[in-house]
């Protein structure tokens, strides 16, 4: 276990006029000066044959670099004298070996390798906590300087130190090079950086801590414990595709709310997860696709003054490593070496429950942000021109919104994303893999688009991760929509947007949208019949983590942002909401239950469509207000998941939910291998081309002869219709009338004496299923 400690603020370089530093042959680096600690060390500093040693603890004044504008403020930290004591390590370094990179144990030592092709010099910089005791440091930091003639291979830096401890030691990386942004570089040596390839990340260790919102990221290794128990008789879920029910969610959100009724020291974490498992089962879902899970920085937006000082980045979609878990999700603040076997212990969990898991991954940008107010912890000042797209000028191109975009497609980018999915496939066991705004790695260096893009290809035809899920969100925030085109190598999944369009227009009750929503609850063969693609590889969703809550769909007409301090500006526009009558929420009796008719129309839809049906967390709630359309997800109020009220209302829309999870499980028809066909399905419908039509029945046919018949009512008035007969010796018998009243709205075993007609009411939905 990593002991408790304390980093504080780093430095931030704001500009190209950030101080330069100097490194003369095998000298040891001089101005050491963006971390302080809680115990204050002596330092010592001495050369020897096999490289060079440097510590201090600068306390003199100095300035630092402030990320306020395009030119860096400077700021004074007020520090003492440094000392210097003639004593050295006792350890030997060694020239080291170029692979792996990051931190490997060899037979002579610890190894460290990183990659920069454009780096002049490079400084391993190591901190050793004292073993046993709390916030304290054993000597402050280490600095060992790298020679380029010993310790570099192509572009390669690498070292070895023997007698190194084989855990508790935090290190990073102090990398100088050209300072000609007009070219891309963005080096700056005042800096410690976190190395790419760290597998375990330690900084602050309970989330939101604001008193520790300026903390230092470092990375970390653990060669001291025991591998993983996995179990003798620990397997896979390995569900077919085209039997998934994705629940997405977030894992602090979900158990966070102190109605979870959990431990204080569990609640937000990994190991809460696990103790929510049995609502996830009587849910009836089968795969969490979790929100990121990357290490990131919560608190990013409040390192300066701005609008959104006040907001905790509660979602994050801001990466600052792609292999180390958010360490803040283990449980007690245990840091980043709990974090990971609390990760596992949540995966193993999740599988022995029969419930697979897949990460939402963001390999589109990290949260360095861009060159006015950036946030330097690792790519930028390793290599910015090799890690991040840049046009002509050496400035960065932003097709992910986010300031800056990752270089994907370049060789060393792309070699970096495969190696993280390995990563957690091989060490988390993990399941699957969904990728943000997953158009930005179809483009080439310079942003634009390509039709084969050598990493899709690549992750599609990796032999790792062979057995993984992988999903699409086939867009950025650049305009490359590629929603049915995504190139997929018959295997790419996608977000299916628009499904979620077509058929929130029709159940709200737009016109002329009969069509397209019959196209999508099909299937969208229009889409996906391509090559030897199938109907599960559309993501079928409603509603999402972007925009608003399922509540929020049928309670507003407009975006209400006003507390995140975005002005309205965050988010889209086109969410084709229907507040049902009246803004926001009421007491309005009839409005209410129009709501609430509404939110069962969009799962029933969900349910009986023809491909992969994700929902969100909190759907199943159905009172989970948001308000807001924050695509970056800083407004806390979507993660107020409270269980009591939930618990509450399990026994009507909770119940219906997950009723309708279930009975998708138990009928085939609804998840066909194949697009459907005539014998699949019978449309009753001549109103095609009616455009004021906005009633659509169809009957799915069972090869036993269970079929069944669904009708779904977007008019203002109620419509009766003549029912098709059934199968022989079989009669229909009502499951689903969202019109009527918990229980009488879903009825597992049916309702007989249907009739041949049946009066179905406004804004509502029926499922029948013909019965024996």
């Amino acid at each position: 276990m990593l002991h408790q400690f304390t980093l504080f603020a780093p430095i931030f370089s704001g500009g190209n006029n950030a101080g330069r530093c100097s490194f003369a042959g095998n000298s040891s680096v001089r101005d050491v000066r963006s971390l302080r600690f809680m115990k204050q060390a002596s330092g010592r500093q001495s050369n020897n044959e096999h490289g060079v040693f440097s510590e201090t603890m600068d306390r003199a004044k100095h300035r630092a670099t402030t990320a306020y504008g395009g030119r860096a403020q400077e700021g004074v930290l007020e520090e003492e004298s440094s000392k210097v004591i003639e004593s050295r390590p006792s350890w030997k370094a060694f020239p080291g070996q170029s692979f792996p990179l990051g931190v490997s144990e060899v037979d002579s030592g610890i190894n460290f390798a990183i990659f920069s092709q454009n780096a002049t010099a490079v400084t391993l910089c190591l901190v050793l906590p004292e073993r046993g005791s709390i916030d304290a440091l054993d000597g402050g930091m280490i600095e060992m300087v790298l020679d380029p003639d010993l310790n570099k291979t192509g572009d390669i830096w690498h070292i070895c130190i023997e007698d190194l401890p084989r855990s508790n030691v935090l290190y990073g990386y102090r990398i100088d090079g050209p300072r000609d942004w007009g070219k891309g570089h963005r080096f700056d040596c005042s800096i410690v950086l976190v190395d790419p390839y760290a597998k375990l990340v330690e900084g602050r260790r309970y989330f939101g801590d604001i008193s520790m919102k300026l903390s230092k990221f470092l990375g970390t290794y653990d060669f001291d414990s025991l591998p993983f128990d996995w179990g003798e008789n620990y397997k896979l879920p390995n569900i077919s595709e085209k039997d998934l029910v994705i629940y997405e969610m977030n894992v602090r959100a979900f158990t966070s709310d102190e109605s979870s009724g959990l431990d204080s020291n569990i609640r937000g974490s990994y190991l809460g997860m696990i103790e929510k498992i049995p609502h996830l089962l009587e849910l009836g879902i089968n795969a969490v696709e979790l929100l990121p899970v990357f290490e990131f920085d919560e608190l990013e937006f409040q390192r300066r003054p701005n609008p959104r000082d006040h907001m905790i980045n509660t979602w994050g979609y801001s990466t600052i490593n792609f292999f180390a878990p958010m360490s803040r999700y283990a449980s007690a603040g245990g840091g980043s070496v709990n974090a990971s076997r609390e990760f596992k212990q949540m995966v193993k969990s999740l599988h022995s429950a029969g419930i697979e898991v897949i990460l939402d991954v963001v390999y589109n940008h990290t949260n360095e942000a861009d060159d006015a107010f950036p946030y330097t912890t690792s790519f930028r000042g390793i290599d910015n021109k090799v890690y991040y797209m840049l046009d002509n000028n050496g400035q960065l191109l932003n097709f992910s919104g986010c300031g800056n975009t990752l270089n994907c497609n370049h060789p060393v980018v792309m070699e970096l994303i495969l190696d993280s999915l390995r990563h957690w496939v091989t060490e988390y066991h993990v399941d699957g893999f969904r990728f943000d705004l997953a158009s930005v790695l179809c483009r080439g260096i310079d942003g634009s688009p390509l039709n084969a893009p050598p990493l899709i290809r690549a992750i599609a035809k990796d032999a790792v991760l062979s057995r993984c899920k992988i999903i699409a969100e086939p867009w950025d925030c650049g305009g490359l929509y590629l929603v049915g085109s995504f190139p997929n190598w018959d295997r790419w999944a996608e977000w299916n947007g628009k499904y979620r369009d077509d058929v929130r227009k029709f159940i709200k009750g737009d016109s002329g949208v009969k069509g397209s929503f019959a196209t999508r609850v099909a299937g969208s063969s229009d889409l996906y019949s391509v090559n030897n693609r199938r109907p599960y590889h559309g993501i079928n969703f409603v509603i999402a983590h972007d925009g608003f809550t399922l509540r929020d769909l049928v309670s507003y007409n407009f975006k209400h942002n006003e507390a995140n301090g975005e002005g309205g500006n965050d988010g889209s526009n086109d969410n084709f909401s229907w507040n049902c009558g009246l803004e926001g929420e009421t007491d309005d009796a009839s409005v209410r239950a129009l709501r609430s008719r509404q939110m069962k129309n969009f799962h029933l839809a969900l349910m009986i469509s023809q491909g992969t049906p994700m929902m969100l967390m909190g759907d199943e709630y159905g009172h989970t207000r948001n308000g807001n359309n924050n695509s970056y997800g800083h407004d806390t109020a979507i993660n107020n998941f409270l269980w009591d009220q939930l618990d509450a209302r399990k026994s009507d829309h909770f119940r219906f939910f997950s009723n309708m999870i279930k009975y998708r499980h138990a009928h085939e028809v609804f998840n066909h291998e194949s697009f459907l066909s005539k014998n699949d399905i019978t449309w009753h419908e001549d109103n095609w081309d009616n455009h004021d039509s906005k009633f659509l029945a169809f009957t799915l046919h069972d090869k036993s002869g269970g079929d069944i018949y669904l009708a779904f009512n977007a008019h203002d008035y109620f419509v009766k219709v003549l029912l098709p007969a059934p199968p022989k010796k079989r009669n229909w018998f009502r499951v689903v009338d969202t019109n009527l009243k918990s229980p009488d709205d879903f009825v597992l075993d049916g309702v007989p004496n249907v009739g041949n007609t049946y009066n179905i009411a406004p804004y509502s939905s029926i499922l029948l299923e013909a019965k024996f």
